[in-house]
């Protein structure tokens, strides 16, 4: 096991910075797009724990170096263990990831992501969840993870379902791209500051030797800029979002953007693209998903994780199919192959398959995630428009 956590780890994955009482957390793996990895994960909750213990510590930030914040988990590397017998590996990382998301968002100091470039998936589950989320015209958001067999987890089922209608659920099962200013419209953002400022901004709150969350917001608003939806976002179809995705079953879902498409009147090209993602993806992922987000909506973030992990372990297990694996080779090894799904086709999936996935993993070695004691969650779910 100690060879896949460890086996050619690179330098100084993370740069840690500090300057009076900011402490800064910088991802650092821009030719990977600062894809998460074991090693990564670890550093930033050793360093976490310290800061937060730090008197003289009063604001973080969390950024990504080069053109992405972070482009999600390393799932090549989890792969690779799996395809050599050690599924096991796959769920500790998972777990250390998931416990990673929670910790920053409880934590006890203000964190301030600086959300810059792409934001998928693992990278959604660190930053999705802070007081502060910071977006600028070059970002780009996305939970494509029914491409490959996954499906949209690190508390996307809380995060997602805190959106604005059924938004949630479009973004999770269409893996559709939200740029910077649609972020701060539906509320996965809460600023949005143009590129040519963050470090301006970066600057200003090294200033701060508060942790007052009314006098940060302060200085952020004053390096913010006004947004533009763009007139064909998707966020002003919202109306026919809701009515589309609000239905009780996947099956139900295309069926109405089916039939949205034809009385579109030439204004169907996200329909077009939505309805092809939903096809093209995992059925059973599509499905876990719906049924992930529903219940995420009664449920707190920790309960949330929790199930993600015990959905994702029985994943990386195979359980009862090996669409994670497969979606993976196609993808990501083999480069735009289609997937061969198993069950192939929507209707294949019952809901009596499906709710496997919730259940318990009936393995010796598996026990359920334990996440830490924490009274901070310091989160305001909101649409800005």
């Amino acid at each position: 096991m100690a060879s896949f956590y460890l086996s050619n780890p690179e330098p100084n994955q993370v740069l840690f910075e500090e300057s009076s009482c900011l402490r800064k957390m910088i991802l650092n793996r821009p030719r990977k797009l600062n894809s998460l990895t074991y090693e990564m994960i670890s550093q930033i909750i050793k360093n976490l724990k310290v800061y937060e213990k730090d008197p003289m510590a009063k604001l973080l930030i969390l950024k990504g170096q080069g053109k992405a914040f972070c482009a999600g988990g390393d799932v090549v590397r989890v792969i690779l263990s799996i395809n050599e017998g050690h599924w096991s590996f796959g769920v500790s990382f998972y777990k250390k990831q998931l416990t990673l998301d929670y910790l920053l968002a409880t934590s006890t100091k203000p964190l301030v992501s600086l959300i810059t470039g792409i934001v998928m998936g693992g990278g959604a589950g660190l930053s999705m969840n802070s007081m502060f989320r910071v977006v600028t015209e070059d970002t780009v958001f996305a939970m494509p993870e029914a491409q490959i067999g996954l499906f949209p987890d690190v508390g996307a089922a809380y995060f997602l379902s805190r959106l604005p209608g059924f938004f949630g659920e479009y973004l999770g099962l269409t893996g559709a791209r939200l740029d910077g200013n649609e972020m701060l419209a539906c509320g996965l953002a809460t600023h949005f500051v143009l590129s040519k400022d963050l470090l301006s901004l970066e600057n200003a709150l090294s200033e701060l030797d508060s942790s007052d969350t009314s006098t940060i917001s302060r200085v952020i608003r004053g390096f913010s800029s006004k947004i533009s939806l763009k007139k064909d976002s998707v966020y002003r179809r919202l109306e026919t979002i809701n009515k589309c995705f609000s239905r009780g079953t996947v099956e139900e879902i295309l069926s109405m953007l089916e039939s949205d498409h034809e009385a579109a009147n030439g204004d169907n090209k996200w329909i077009i693209q939505a309805t092809s993602s939903m096809k093209s993806a995992s059925p059973t992922s599509l499905k876990i998903f719906l049924k992930s987000i529903r219940e995420g909506r009664r449920k707190e973030l920790k309960d949330c994780l929790v199930q993600d992990y015990t959905i994702a372990s029985h994943m990386f297990r195979s359980s009862f199919n090996s669409d994670f694996i497969e979606g993976s080779r196609a993808k990501l090894f083999e480069r735009g192959k289609q997937p061969k799904w198993e069950p192939s086709k929507m209707e294949l999936v019952s809901d009596e398959f499906v709710d496997q996935f919730f259940e318990e993993v009936d393995d010796a070695d598996w026990e359920c995630l334990q996440l830490p004691v924490r009274e901070n969650l310091a989160i305001t779910w909101e649409s800005k428009l």
